[in-house]
């Protein structure tokens, strides 16, 4: 089958690899959309070591399925799925409890580290657990159906900050999860929502799916704009997802007493926290990690248009395309959001 090998680090070239075989509880999907992630950009360079090569990368996908197992119900020959990235155990202590991203034996789909390596969906085809699969309504089509990991994990990290509605937050970063998370906030009853980004072509994005107000500033400024337009309180909660040491520490400034930040970004492997600050103030940080179990919800909520994700989509490309298109998101160059890479003949 034709696949996107990243052979080496930074270097990737479309490989003919055996078609993948079904073992228990497993379905073959026939490929028609996978989205780059950034994680996938951070893969190529070697940088996250996440993905070891020779590896195919590629979780946010949907397609067809093409078989399955003789132990798999509900799914037959060419039903429309998409499939969650994190491929959990379903039997240790955190899954007891739904919570599958923590999974003692949780692995993710298009990676390779020193524990496990599981091929991904840049290719014509993928196996995947049943157990990870969802039907994909008509209304929602395949490039779209390929936002639906991101959109949970945006789903993920509003409910994991336990709003009760009618807060006012403020995201920071207008990349694709912040403007996911704006609309997940929006979709949870957050009666005002702010978004804060140093690239003024996101902001515009931002405005386009819902921001209430766009501040293009950052540090001091940013803080100074947020209180301008709470009274001086601060947000009731600030997502913050972007993962460095400057922009955490405009989150936290940002927020109230006893408000919520709620950390997605994890660019930096370590930041300062400002004890005294979030201890006086009695602020709670709360981590977000992937999803567990919000893809019915994203699917709904695209389904219908409560988040929007095609403004998001930059380009829909061949997956024959997919190295050009990895070097000009590796380049960082500028109005890039979502690519989109298909097996099939557009």
């Amino acid at each position: 089958m034709k696949s996107l090998l990243l052979s080496e680090y930074n270097h990737l070239e479309i490989a003919d690899l055996p078609l993948p075989q079904v073992g228990s509880g497993e379905v073959l999907v026939r490929v028609e959309a996978c989205g780059i992630c950034g994680s996938d950009v951070h893969g190529y360079d070697g940088s996250s070591g996440r993905r070891i090569p020779p590896i195919v990368m590629g979780h946010e996908a949907a397609g067809t399925v093409a078989a399955t197992a003789t132990d798999v119900r509900g799914f037959a020959k060419g039903d429309r799925v998409t499939f969650d990235s994190t491929v959990y155990c379903g039997a240790c202590a955190y899954c007891g409890r739904g919570e599958f991203n923590l999974c003692d034996r949780r692995q993710v789909i298009g990676v390779s580290c020193g524990e496990y390596r599981r091929y991904g969906a840049f290719a014509e085809y993928v196996v995947v657990p049943q157990r990870i699969l969802y039907r994909l309504p008509e209304k929602i089509s395949f490039a779209e159906a390929a936002m639906l990991e991101a959109t949970s994990v945006a789903l993920h990290a509003v409910r994991v900050s336990e709003a009760a509605g009618n807060e006012t937050a403020l995201v920071v970063g207008a990349g694709m999860i912040g403007l996911l998370t704006l609309q997940s906030a929006r979709a949870a009853g957050f009666a005002h929502i702010f978004i804060a980004d140093v690239d003024a072509t996101r902001l515009t994005l931002a405005r386009q799916v819902g921001a209430d107000a766009v501040l293009h500033c950052s540090g001091a400024e940013l803080v100074a704009q947020v209180m301008k337009l709470t009274g001086g309180q601060g947000v009731d909660c600030a997502f913050e997802a972007v993962g460095r040491e400057e922009t955490v520490a405009a989150a936290i400034d940002s927020t109230r007493r006893g408000g919520t930040i709620t950390l997605i970004g994890n660019i930096a492997p370590e930041v300062t926290l400002p004890l005294q600050r979030v201890v006086t103030r009695q602020l709670r940080l709360q981590g977000s990690c992937a999803s567990s179990g919000e893809y019915p919800q994203a699917i709904e909520l695209i389904a219908a248009g409560k988040i929007q994700v095609s403004p998001l989509i930059t380009a829909v490309a061949p997956l024959e395309e997919g190295p050009r298109w990895f070097d000009r998101l590796h380049a960082h160059e500028p109005n890039l959001m979502k690519v989109i890479l298909t097996p099939r003949a557009q």
